[in-house]
């Protein structure tokens, strides 16, 4: 059993019918052969008590999230600006760091900084890491007590962090709450736009509502 076969045998029911067609937007990318094969398998799923959440090709999933709705120029990723330049978001941990296809393989991007890592050259060593680290890759720990709290996580929401994480906020579920995946983006997209050019431990300050005019 190959680590991407592992995977989606621990993983949920598929989010929507198998794909009769490949889409376009996989053709730019190395992997997108790869990306395609696994979603044929199982078009979209959810992992590790909905941690991982994988979007499908189909254009009815269950979320209402497709691959294409989620890498739309008018949904989010144009809030984050150059930031996503030549990135293919195929999922998402609970806390919305991404999981990408770029010309080098699979990167891990952060969401509320807009930064990236190198994090596997092909979909086989994605799902190996995954597997063998899936606490810190998938945030399982916080979606497993917050949903122990509060009930099940619902389609189409993730965790959001009341303070943002990398400003100090805590990781308590206290700070934590299910919201829309696709405002919680817009809302960290504008995070990161507007702290991008800030040196290390500079003083930040939160303005809910209208922006100061500087």
């Amino acid at each position: 059993m190959t680590r991407v076969e592992k995977l989606l045998s621990i993983s949920s029911a598929p989010l929507a019918d198998t794909p009769s067609v490949s889409l376009k937007l996989l053709e730019d990318y190395p992997l997108g052969p790869e990306l395609l094969r696994m979603l044929e398998h199982k078009n979209g799923f959810y992992a590790f008590e909905s941690a991982l959440h994988v979007f499908p090709l189909s254009s009815e999933p269950v979320d209402g999230s497709t691959l294409a709705d989620w890498n739309s120029d008018s949904l989010w990723r144009n809030d984050y600006g150059d930031l996503t330049t030549g990135m293919l978001f195929f999922a998402e941990n609970i806390l919305q760091d991404q999981f990408c296809l770029s010309a080098s393989g699979v990167l891990h991007f952060k969401e509320e900084t807009g930064g990236t890592e190198p994090m596997a050259d092909s979909l086989e060593s994605w799902a190996e890491i995954i597997l063998r680290d899936y606490d810190h890759e998938t945030g399982w720990t916080f979606a497993n007590r917050w949903q122990a709290e509060n009930g099940p996580i619902p389609p189409g929401k993730r965790l959001m962090p009341r303070i943002p994480l990398f400003l100090g906020g805590s990781y308590l579920t206290e700070n934590l709450w299910a919201g829309d995946a696709v405002e919680g983006m817009r809302f960290k997209a504008d995070l990161a736009i507007q702290t991008q050019s800030l040196p290390d431990g500079a003083q930040v300050r939160l303005v809910l509502g209208q922006k100061p005019p500087n």
